[in-house]
C-alpha cells in the first residue's frame, strides 16, 4: 500500500512539475522565440536544461525550506497529506488556467503546507513570517529599481538592446566536417547578434530562476515525508519539466507565454533581469517567490521611470499606464494573493476535520 502510494505521490508531483514547465517556458523564452532567435524546440531544451541547473544548485534551499522547516514536526509530511497538498498547488495551476492569470505556485505551495502546520499544530511561525516578509519586501525592491532603470539608464539601454533585423537567416550550419558547426551568417550585423545574445541569455536566467523556486512546489511535501531523497525528487521534478516545455508550452510560446512578452523588448529585458536576480537571491536563502508578483511590481516601476525622467527636446514621452493596465495588475496582484489564502484555509479545513489524516 505504501509503494502504490509512494507512485501516486511521484506521479503527482511530476504532473505538477509537467504544468511548471508548461507555465514558465512561454514567459522565459518568449520573447527569443518571438524574434526568431531560437526555435520553439531549442527554447524547450534550454528550459529544460536550465530549470534543472537552478533546481539542483540553488532549489535545494528552497525545499528544505519548505518541507523540513516550515513545520517542527516532518511527522505531518505522510503520503497522504503530501499528495493533498500537491492536489492543492495542482488546483491553483488549473485556477489560474482558468482565469488566465498565472497563480504563484510558491506562495500556494507554502499555504497548503502553512494550512497542514495549523491543523497538525506544528507551524514554524518564525519562518513563516520570515517568508511573509520577504514577499512584501521583494515586490518593493523590484518596483524600486526598475524604476531607477526606467528613470536614469532605459534610453542608453534601448539603443543598445535594440535588435535590427537583417535579410536571411543568423546563422548558417557548416556541415563540411564530421561534425556540423554553427557559424555566423554574412548578412548578420553585430547589434542584431549582440540582441540575439542577451535576449537567449535572459531566458536562460529565467528559466534557471524558475528551477531555484519551483522544484519545490512539486517535490518538497514527498522529500519532507522523508519517501523521496532529495537528489531523485529533483531528478523527477526536472524530467517533468522538460516534458512539458516539449509539449504543452509550445502554444504559450506562440502566444508569448505571458504579458510581459507585450512589453517593448528593452523593457521585458529589463522586468525579466531585475526579476529572475530577485528570486535567484531569495531561493538561496530558501526562501519561495512569485517571480508574477515581483514582474509585475517591476513593470510598474519602470513605466513609471520612463513616464517621469528627465527630457530634452520634444521627445515622445510614454505615460507610465503604457507599460502596464492598472485592471490587469489589480487582477494579477489579487489572483496572486486569494488563491493562496483559499489554498491555506482549504488545506487547514482538510487537514483538520476529514478523518483520513487523522489531526
Amino acid at each position: 500500500m505504501v509503494e502504490l502510494l509512494l507512485v501516486v505521490g511521484v506521479l503527482v508531483a511530476m504532473f505538477v512539475a509537467y504544468n511548471i514547465g508548461g507555465s514558465t517556458t512561454g514567459p522565459a523564452f518568449g520573447p527569443a522565440v518571438g524574434a526568431d532567435a531560437i526555435s520553439k524546440t531549442v527554447a524547450a531544451g534550454l528550459m529544460g536544461v536550465f530549470f534543472f541547473i537552478g533546481a539542483w544548485t540553488i532549489g535545494r534551499n528552497v525545499v528544505t525550506k519548505l518541507g523540513t522547516e516550515l513545520v517542527v514536526d516532518t511527522g505531518v509530511f505522510t503520503l497522504e497529506s503530501s499528495i493533498a497538498v500537491l492536489f492543492f498547488i495542482g488546483v491553483a495551476l488549473l485556477v489560474g488556467n482558468i482565469f488566465g492569470v498565472p497563480a504563484s505556485t510558491s506562495m500556494t505551495a507554502v499555504g497548503a503546507i502553512a494550512g497542514l502546520g495549523l491543523a497538525g499544530g506544528v507551524l514554524d511561525f518564525a519562518v513563516m513570517g520570515e517568508i511573509l516578509t520577504w514577499w512584501v519586501v521583494s515586490p518593493i525592491i523590484g518596483f524600486w529599481v526598475s524604476l531607477i532603470i526606467g528613470r536614469y539608464f532605459y534610453a542608453r539601454l534601448n539603443r543598445v538592446v535594440a535588435m535590427e533585423r537583417s535579410e536571411g537567416p543568423l546563422f548558417d550550419v557548416d556541415r563540411s566536417g564530421a561534425v556540423p558547426i554553427p557559424r555566423v551568417h554574412r548578412t548578420t550585423n553585430r547589434r542584431e547578434l549582440a540582441g540575439t545574445i542577451t535576449v537567449v541569455a535572459i531566458g536562460c536566467l529565467m528559466a534557471f530562476s524558475s528551477g531555484t523556486s519551483n522544484i519545490a512546489n512539486a517535490v518538497a511535501p514527498l522529500v519532507g515525508s522523508g519517501e523521496l531523497a532529495m537528489n531523485p525528487a529533483i531528478i523527477f521534478g526536472g524530467v517533468a519539466v522538460t516534458i512539458g516545455a516539449f509539449t504543452i508550452a509550445r502554444r504559450t510560446l506562440e502566444t508569448m507565454g505571458s504579458d510581459i512578452t507585450e512589453l517593448p523588448l528593452t523593457a521585458a529585458i529589463v522586468v525579466a533581469s531585475v526579476s529572475s536576480t530577485l528570486v535567484v537571491f531569495l531561493s538561496a536563502l530558501g526562501i519561495p517567490a512569485s517571480f508574477v508578483v515581483i514582474a509585475t511590481m517591476s513593470i510598474i516601476g519602470l513605466g513609471w521611470g520612463r513616464a517621469t525622467r528627465p527630457m530634452t527636446g520634444s521627445s515622445d514621452v510614454p505615460t507610465a499606464t503604457d507599460l502596464f493596465n492598472p485592471a490587469t495588475t489589480v487582477r494579477i496582484v489579487l489572483m496572486q494573493n486569494v488563491v493562496p489564502a483559499i489554498a491555506t484555509l482549504g488545506a487547514y479545513l482538510t487537514f483538520r476535520f476529514v478523518p483520513i489524516f487523522g489531526f
